[in-house]
């Protein structure tokens, strides 16, 4: 089927890693520079600054909006007046470097990913390179208590409740799966795969109205740099360590697609190019079409969701 038509709508700011929606039908994300932006008809208003580098977002069911910084930990924003609360930026004793995305399920409890904890977004291709497990899953319970679920992940993403409230879906870009988290029944507290040896690396998670699990897929996988992951770890160290024209490359893709909750079968989704927009890192459904999100480019982008099918 045809690729469907992207539209691209700027803002006033480079890298909205995530993007969400409140019950109003506003989006929201944050900018590499530190503010939060909120687009209403299209219209992009800064409502707060973090003073570091929001990621991952969510809409809590107080309406407050829940922000994951990279330098700062979780984080809470007031819609209407603008304050930021830090509601959590250490575990044990050790204060998060990048916390990466976070979600809460009905009662309350809210769970959150750090991608790393040696290095700060700024050195995100460090941790991908070297291919060492040091990202975890965490909860942040009602009452304040911060618990490791998992640790030993291999860059730790997204993260999504199923729409039963089952499960927590977890993206781990750099191993490239998606996994569940079982949160009741016979399994709970037990992970179980859902899709793995993905074509492309995952990033942020969002659970469709149709229960379908939706990937943003950041670029492909590169083989050449995974044939490094079983030397010593002095050779991963020295590639990162190189000038940037050595590093990785991002290939600038718009690369989405939808798994079914029980099966991991891919659903819907969409792989394509437009010269302004590229390297989706974040996406939402809202109002009939999907939105994305993006660490390359000063802008989002949407599709109609109807296009997405396959």
């Amino acid at each position: 089927m045809p690729a469907p038509s992207v539209t691209v709508v700027p803002l006033p700011g480079n890298g909205p890693e995530d993007v969400v929606v409140d019950a109003a039908g506003r989006l929201w994300t944050g900018l590499e520079d530190g503010r939060i932006v909120r687009l209403s008809e299209g219209r992009p208003d800064v409502v707060a600054d973090t003073e570091g580098r929001p990621l991952g977002m969510h809409v809590a069911h107080d309406g407050r909006i829940l922000v994951c910084d990279s330098h700062h930990g979780l984080l809470a924003l007031d819609p209407s007046g603008g304050t930021l609360d830090v509601i959590v930026d250490s575990v044990g004793g050790r204060r998060f470097k990048f916390c990466s995305n976070v979600t809460e399920t009905s009662d309350g409890t809210i769970y959150f990913t750090e991608s790393t904890s040696d290095y700060h977004f700024d050195d995100y291709t460090a941790p991908i390179v070297e291919a060492r497990g040091t990202g975890g899953l965490l909860r942040l319970d009602p009452d304040g208590t911060v618990t490791t679920l998992l640790d030993g992940l291999f860059f730790a993403n997204g993260v999504t409740p199923t729409a039963d409230g089952t499960a927590l879906v977890f993206a781990e870009t750099q191993a490239r799966r998606l996994s569940k988290y079982w949160l009741t029944g016979p399994q709970a507290g037990s992970v179980t795969p859902l899709a793995e040896h993905l074509p492309g690396m995952p990033d942020n998670l969002s659970t469709g109205a149709d229960g379908r699990i939706w990937a943003a897929l950041v670029t492909e996988a590169n083989p050449a740099l995974e044939r490094l992951f079983p030397r010593a770890p002095i050779i991963r160290k020295v590639l990162w360590r190189l000038p940037e024209r050595f590093q990785p490359r991002i290939k600038p893709e718009i690369w989405a697609v939808a798994f079914d909750p029980d099966s991991g079968a891919a659903v819907a989704g969409l792989r394509t190019t437009h010269p302004d927009f590229g390297s989706v890192t974040g996406l939402v459904e809202a109002a009939g079409r999907l939105w994305m999100g993006t660490i390359s480019f000063p802008a989002l982008a949407y599709v109609d969701l109807a296009a997405t099918q396959l």
